[in-house]
């Protein structure tokens, strides 16, 4: 199988992107890094752990390395400078120096942890990005964002530091029960719907063979999501503009992931946002009411939720105030023009925002 994309960071080449059906490859990917006789750090959570760190583990420390691992109780709920304050310790206590390494094995809480240990321990130490999970494969473990939730808001501290690598090994895609799967699959749908509508189209037609999680159609679908994400990144490294086209969804969607308290999945909730910026759009005069019905009924095939019940609109749109993409008091909102083009409104207003959340809200017709 094997395919790579090579991703830039100010016109210079930084990363790979390696998809591989195992881990086979993995020693070779790591001994660019001359990694004999170094300590690897192998940060992951308590379900990942039990499922991929001893072979992983025992791969790199054939390839000469000294392999620790550092586990944590699976879980949004982790995802606290709480955690990354006990990895410090266990770096510190093992005598990690900057020539080591960290490797994020497991989703995107994993990742987005790990990454940030890495660009703040010792002022910076590499890292390497193993994602386990759908969300992490095509999303969260390309373009260097890392952070920690605080106090419950969601990312609020973090850093911008990029990988060395990024490893994706398609077949830990199996081993996922069908929500998590289905969680990863809203940022799938979320490229389709912001730059591609022709990939938006294809993963529709290839709705049965997803499901079933066919490996050859599961390698097509996460290589030309890595496409979209790298090409975006690529153009706007640290979000100073494009980058924030891949936030469609998330304003809302993480304003009732904080409301809910994390009960529901990531995935849930930037489905839910993206059915209520599709509304947004719809009545803006931006797409036609077939083009909104069409986006919002498409989530459902894909065991995404496009209505939520027990919350407040108020409150969501208060939560939407302390997101950390407003710019001078003002949400940086995201919406389509059509299926496969997004763009930065800065113009949406509260009683507009409060219709979408209005719309997702579930009411009985009985």
């Amino acid at each position: 199988m094997s395919k790579r994309l090579e991703v830039y960071y100010q016109e210079k080449p930084c990363y790979d992107i390696v998809l591989e059906n195992d881990f086979s490859c993995l020693a070779e990917e790591m001994n660019q890094f001359k990694i004999k006789n170094k300590r690897l750090c192998i940060v992951t959570d308590s379900c990942v752990e039990a499922l991929y760190a001893s072979q992983v583990s025992e791969m790199l420390h054939q390839a000469g390395a000294e392999v620790l691992v550092f586990s944590f109780p699976a879980g949004e709920a982790s995802k606290t400078l709480d955690t990354v304050k006990e990895l410090y310790c266990f770096l510190i206590e093992n005598r990690f120096e900057r020539k080591d390494m960290l490797i994020a094995l497991g989703g995107g809480v994993v990742g987005d942890l790990t990454g940030y240990a890495a660009a703040t321990y010792l002022r910076g130490i590499d890292f390497v990005q193993i994602p386990t999970s759908l969300l992490a494969q095509v999303d969260s473990s390309i373009g260097g964002k890392t952070g920690v939730d605080f106090d419950q808001y969601k990312n609020m501290v973090g850093a911008f530091k990029m990988p060395k690598l990024v490893y994706i090994n398609i077949s830990t895609l199996s081993t996922l029960d069908d929500r998590q799967f289905y969680n990863g699959f809203a940022e799938v749908m979320k490229h389709g719907l912001i730059k591609d509508a022709g990939y938006y189209e294809w993963m529709i037609g290839k709705l049965y063979e997803i499901s079933d999680r066919e490996p050859d159609v599961l390698e097509e679908m996460v290589y030309r999501s890595c496409q979209i994400k790298k090409a975006v990144v690529e153009k706007d490294p640290t979000e100073k503009g494009e980058r924030a086209l891949l936030n469609f969804g998330h304003t809302i969607g993480h304003a009732i992931e904080k409301h809910m308290n994390f009960s529901l999945q990531h995935g849930e909730c930037v489905a839910l946002g993206a059915v209520a910026a599709a509304f947004i759009s719809w009545k803006k005069g931006l797409l036609s009411m077939e083009e909104y019905y069409e986006i919002r009924d498409m989530f459902v095939p894909f065991h995404l939720p496009i209505s939520i019940e027990n919350i407040e609109a108020e409150e969501i749109l208060k939560l939407t105030k302390s997101d950390k993409k407003m710019e001078q008091g003002q949400i940086k909102f995201i919406l389509l023009k059509k299926i496969g083009k997004a763009f930065i409104d800065h113009t949406v207003k509260d009683e507009e925002i409060l219709a979408g959340i209005k719309e997702i809200i579930y009411r009985d017709e009985k």
